[in-house]
């Protein structure tokens, strides 16, 4: 795996358990680290926001082809 997908699946896994806590105990980590709403935390929300679409491509382009029958 390159570095690049392993930041990625972190980052992934960082803001997954993030909203997690949010959902279960209205509790927001990157805003309790890094404060509500600034540079930091909102630079951390785009990190996680840019590696589910950096994800998500390479999981789409990694799909094999599918062979459709015509007929």
């Amino acid at each position: 795996m390159k570095t690049t997908e392993i930041l990625a699946t972190v980052l992934l896994v960082v803001g997954g358990l993030n909203w997690g806590l949010v959902g279960a105990l209205d509790f927001d980590l990157v805003a309790a680290l890094f404060g509500e709403m600034t540079a930091a935390a909102r630079a951390v929300y785009v990190l996680v926001g840019v590696a589910a679409v950096y994800r998500g491509a390479t999981l789409l382009a990694s799909r094999p082809a599918r062979v459709v029958a015509h007929g």
